[in-house]
């Protein structure tokens, strides 16, 4: 089988050896291991610098692409140059596929959702990593990807792997997961709830995530003769802005920026701690709380996209809103009952263990 991956992830080549962003190829691994061929549309650079990993197999068929945006006036006259050019090698790539794979939302997903409405007898697979929920607020261009791929008349012998369960949606429209741990890493996790509290932020240092919003719960917590500590995992734009608010309001001895780590050090940061806090503004699989559910850790987050589902509606994890006052006093009241706070812990363990990695490729041997 020829395999065509289309994408925005840029595919990097350096000593002669493929590469791009890490937690994507460590899922295409899995995807190029039940195929025989391998093709990627993609650019061959990106404007930022980028976590990098090299694929396990470098027998790649590259389709190189120029990288370009659709914001802003000037960048929007610049694609317009560029798009005869990617239309024209998609054609190509597509003519050359047995089948071929969408990673969606993004530009050149918009793209390769057009063109695929031009081949409607080959096998395809879209992996939508964004937000699914229909009645969100998204970009245009998530919004006409979406509507693209949920048409049963423009998209046709396809299967869409959608985050959440939405009503209402096409037979292309397929429930799906992500996964970070093998069956083997399971453990029983035992947590003892018991002051003090530790909580954990593991995202990117940026607006969406809401990192100060975190912070300032803590704070709350801790004017209520609550003991807390809060470790902040990962880095981003806000970094120093959060480093200044933490040293301004004397914050030091109980929040700690821990900056990027590895997963190794990620899975002690879960094991130890009680409860981890994500209010993001809008997510697609939040890896973060999937991978503390799995090692027992509590996931406090506002209820967009699929979280709702993945915390059963708050019987495994906390659903806040994205409101001071309500949160801290949902969280005060969960703390209050020790015991549900254990049963809460053995049922979001439960549940993330059920979605491995060994469960992942087999899903996906069933779409090959």
């Amino acid at each position: 089988m020829k395999f065509l991956v289309v994408t925005n992830a840029p595919l990097l080549k350096a000593e002669n050896k493929f590469s791009a962003y890490a937690p994507y190829v460590k899922e295409m691994d899995i995807w190029f291991r039940n195929v025989d061929e391998v093709g990627i549309i993609a650019p061959k650079s990106y404007p930022q610098k980028i976590f990098s990993k090299d694929f396990q197999n470098q027998n790649i068929k590259f389709f190189s692409i120029p990288f370009f945006q659709l914001k802003g006036i000037l960048n929007f006259l610049k694609s317009i140059f560029i798009l005869p050019l990617i239309f024209f090698k998609g054609f190509r790539a597509f003519l050359w596929a047995d089948h071929i794979h969408l990673r969606c939302p993004g530009n050149i997903g918009l793209i390769g959702s057009v063109i695929q409405i031009f081949f409607p007898n080959k096998p395809k697979t879209v992996k939508y990593a964004g937000n699914w929920d229909p009645h969100s607020k998204q970009p245009w261009s998530y919004k006409l990807q979406k509507w693209i791929l949920n048409n049963t008349f423009l998209s046709r012998n396809i299967k869409v792997l959608v985050y959440g369960n939405w009503p209402k949606q096409s037979k292309n429209i397929i429930r799906f997961f992500t996964a970070s741990f093998s069956k083997d890493a399971i453990v029983e996790s035992d947590k003892d709830f018991r002051k003090p509290y530790k909580f954990i932020f593991v995202g990117s240092l940026t607006a969406g995530k809401r990192p100060l919003f975190a912070i300032r719960l803590m704070e709350i917590l801790m004017r209520n003769n609550i003991p807390v500590t809060l470790e902040l995992y990962g880095d981003g734009i806000l970094r120093e802005e959060i480093l200044e608010y933490i040293q301004v309001n004397n914050l030091e001895p109980f929040v700690k920026m821990m900056g990027n780590k590895d997963l190794n050090e990620l899975i002690e940061a879960y094991k130890s701690a009680h409860f981890l806090i994500l209010a993001s503004i809008s997510e697609g699989w939040p890896k973060a709380i999937a991978e503390a559910m799995f090692y027992g850790c509590i996931p406090i987050s506002t209820a967009v996209s699929c979280i709702p589902w993945m915390l059963d509606e708050g019987e495994r994890g906390i659903l806040i809103d994205a409101d001071l006052e309500s949160a801290s006093r949902k969280i005060m009241n969960a703390l209050e009952d020790k015991a549900n706070l254990g049963v809460m812990s053995q049922r979001a363990q439960e549940w993330s263990a059920s979605y491995t990695l060994e469960r992942f490729e087999s899903e996906i041997q069933k779409f090959l």
